[in-house]
């Protein structure tokens, strides 16, 4: 197994993770600032209760529904590790979120791959081998595509209809926030449903690493029994706990944002023979010639423009996954890409699967 150790070499403009280009939630900024004169010897919370208590008010939820982490990343990595003993299978469609595999074996679970046009046509794949988990992400990532809400009602509620012999099914809601659904109040009640989200993309928090769970209040507290105590930083807390207080508009009016630079930037790769995939999120993801997505990301790095290569990607061939922000670094971007293009060595390839 190898460590997470993606290209982070410095360039001028990184569209690399997937992080919010707009920047960090004004009404965490000017918490955090307030907070620094405060002492920083304490202890944070053992388990976040402010920030616990915000996320409920956002969304509607019993405080005791919700569960925190160091990221969402974090989250993932103690549910995997709270369901049951090591052993047993953790089903999951690819492509999808690369530390999915690793985390299931590093937990002591099997990881089985079931590709995301067989899952789509027959839902009842994810079910098949007694799973303990069921991991899904929608909006997906790195594809950016989202799975029709009656889709996953379905696996929900096929799961809840096995009782208790059932896997617990893992929805990672990472990206909901560039959408309109989210099954997060289902999740408080459900026995069998578990939603994660973070604040890392939306509300612009990635450098404070802060994620969350909502589940049934008997299922979220196996969880904590797994995440152990202080894994929220204090001013993690202090800013995301602000953020989600916040009523300004800011992180909505940024989606919005991203969501025009998105079509933008697609029509403008289309242009070029990029032809992305439709996405939901604030990312494209490229298909481009076999064997080349490494050479791609290569070219635009050397024009100081940072992409996520993914070489042989499940289902889709090589792509480079692109984060959208403010329409000037999209204009950079494009230059860089034009550049590459006007070498002869490299050109885009056709549209894909999922």
């Amino acid at each position: 197994m190898r460590r997470y150790a993606p290209d982070r070499r410095p360039v001028s403009v990184d569209l690399s993770d997937n992080r919010n280009l707009w920047g960090t939630h004004p009404a965490a900024l000017e918490a955090v600032r307030g907070a620094v004169s405060d002492d920083l010897s304490r202890y944070p919370h053992l388990y976040a209760d402010d920030l616990r208590a915000a996320v409920a008010e956002r969304y509607g939820v019993d405080p005791r529904s919700v569960f925190t982490g160091c990221g969402s990343d974090d989250v993932l990595d103690f549910v995997f590790r709270a369901c049951a003993e090591p052993g047993g299978t953790l089903n999951h469609i690819v492509p999808t979120f690369s530390m999915v595999a690793p985390w299931a074996r590093i937990n002591g679970r099997t990881p089985v791959a079931i590709p995301w046009s067989q899952a789509l046509e027959e839902p009842g794949l994810l079910l098949e081998g007694d799973p303990v988990l069921v991991y899904l992400c929608s909006p997906n990532n790195p594809t950016g595509f989202k799975a029709p809400y009656d889709w996953i009602a379905g696996i929900i509620e096929a799961v809840e209809t096995l009782g208790d012999e059932a896997p617990l099914l893992l929805l990672d809601e990472a990206y909901a926030d560039f959408t309109d659904e989210t099954f997060i109040r289902e999740a408080s009640t459900s026995p069998r449903l578990l939603v994660v989200r973070t604040l890392s993309k939306s509300y612009g928090l990635a450098g404070m690493r802060v994620g969350f769970g909502v589940a049934r209040p008997d299922v979220a507290e196996e969880m904590e029994k797994a995440r152990g105590p202080y894994k929220v930083a204090r001013l993690s807390e202090i800013a995301a706990t602000a953020a989600l207080r916040d009523r300004s508009g800011w992180m909505e009016e940024t989606v919005v944002e991203a969501e025009r630079s998105r079509k933008r930037l697609a029509e403008a790769l289309g242009a070029r023979g990029l032809r992305p995939l439709p996405s939901a999120t604030n990312f494209l993801f490229a298909p481009v010639e076999d064997g080349s997505a490494l050479a791609w990301a290569d070219g635009l790095r050397e024009r100081s423009v940072g992409v996520r290569p993914f070489p042989a990607a499940e289902e889709v061939g090589d792509a480079l996954r692109i984060t959208v922000g403010p329409w000037p670094l999209m204009e950079t971007l494009l230059e860089a890409i034009d550049g590459v293009l006007a070498s002869g060595e490299l050109r885009g390839a056709g549209a894909a699967t999922r």
